[in-house]
């Protein structure tokens, strides 16, 4: 009987030890597990830089030639020679068509031969005045004899003028046969062909000659900029860049020329002409493009890359990485964002450390490892695009 009794006691002891001992050993484990650091978050820093940073004002504006000309025919003729290709360059004076010469080369003969006859009057009357006034004085010719061949004499020299006039009038007419280029461009499609009769009052007329070299850029900027950029110009001219739509390539580099005469109210700009040397011939006349006046270079400015910048519903901010390794928000004031580069006009010091990519996994005291080199290149850490400023 004791036995019966004895043995199951005993089990029940054995049983209640083991739990004991499962709890005892988790709850010294615990504390164990609480010590163990959490991992450090992977990120790509940068650090930030000091140094003479360029303040452009952004715009979009269109090409547009330095001069433009539609050369046109004075005179109606038949076209007889074209002596340009389209799309050729051209100087001041070149030959572009030339008109058949003969009706306005027989106009100019026959003006040359009417002041000859014109002429040989003229120089028979001032003859037979010559012969009158010593008659006149002798008393063998009267007084209205002489008048008379005077008036005669200024008569045959108004009309030896007026034919002049008409000889000049033909051979500026005979010179239009010749149609030149008046300026130096490049021309653009024909507009008529050879054997064809061309007109003043043709709408089209030749060609168009454009000149792009130098070339301009009307593009607009807000017009809080005005009193800014009338500040620096007042400095002297102010440097513009031109840029591809995609702001990949650097198109030229020119000055400003003047701002225009009004703001435009309908859309609270104003409009800006700018001229470039275009000796690459990178811009070309209706070309869309951006354009960045430079407005000032600020010594000392403060930038870092500007995928660090994040946006809040508080504004900016970056990860500042601290001496431990563990970073913080902090808020920024971001001056412009150019070229990948943020430039930041308050919260930050030079040299300080702050992540630039891996944003999205972190939290405020969180620790981080930095990556270098290669991993940092290859590294996927998929920071917030929405967040980051556009």
């Amino acid at each position: 009987m004791r036995k019966h009794i004895i043995i199951p006691i005993i089990t029940l002891l054995v049983a209640v030890g083991a739990v004991w001992a499962a709890w005892y050993f988790r709850d010294a484990a615990e504390p164990a597990q609480a010590a163990v650091a959490p991992p450090s978050v992977p990120v790509v820093a940068g650090t930030v830089q000091s140094g003479d940073v360029p303040i452009y004002l952004l715009g979009v504006g269109t090409v547009i030639a330095y001069n433009n000309v539609i050369v046109r025919s004075q005179i109606t003729g038949q076209i007889i020679k074209i002596a340009f290709t389209q799309g050729q360059t051209v100087k001041t004076g070149d030959l572009l068509a030339e008109i058949d010469p003969r009706p306005y080369q027989a106009l100019l003969d026959q003006a040359i031969a009417n002041r000859d006859r014109d002429q040989a009057q003229l120089n028979n009357a001032a003859a037979n005045l010559n012969r009158y006034v010593p008659l006149q004085q002798k008393g063998f010719a009267s007084s209205q004899l002489v008048d008379t061949q005077k008036a005669q004499l200024a008569q045959l020299q108004a009309i030896v003028k007026s034919d002049e006039g008409v000889i000049e009038q033909a051979r500026t007419n005979l010179s239009y046969t010749r149609l030149t280029a008046p300026i130096d461009g490049v021309t653009g499609i024909r507009q008529i062909d050879e054997g064809n009769i061309i007109h003043p009052t043709d709408p089209n007329g030749l060609v168009d000659v454009a000149q792009i070299q130098p070339i301009s850029l009307i593009f607009s900027l807000p017009q809080t900029d005005f009193v800014q950029i009338q500040q620096q110009m007042a400095n002297g001219a102010l440097t513009v860049l031109a840029y591809s739509q995609d702001d990949k390539i650097r198109l030229d580099e020119g000055k400003l020329d003047l701002i225009d005469n009004q703001i435009v109210q309908t859309t609270g700009t104003i409009r800006l002409r700018a001229s470039f040397p275009n000796a690459k011939r990178m811009l070309w006349p209706g070309e869309l493009i951006n354009a960045r006046l430079l407005l000032e270079t600020r010594h000392g400015g403060l930038t870092i890359a500007a995928s660090a910048v994040q946006q809040g519903p508080n504004g900016s901010y970056v990860w500042v990485i601290g001496a431990d390794g563990t970073v913080q928000p902090r808020a920024v004031i971001v001056a412009q964002i150019s070229d990948g580069q943020a430039l930041i006009d308050s919260g930050l010091r030079a040299n300080e450390k702050v992540v630039v990519d891996g944003q999205y996994r972190l939290q405020a005291g969180a620790l981080v490892r930095e990556l270098h080199g290669k991993a940092a290149q290859d590294a996927n850490l998929q920071s917030s695009v929405e967040q980051a400023i556009p």
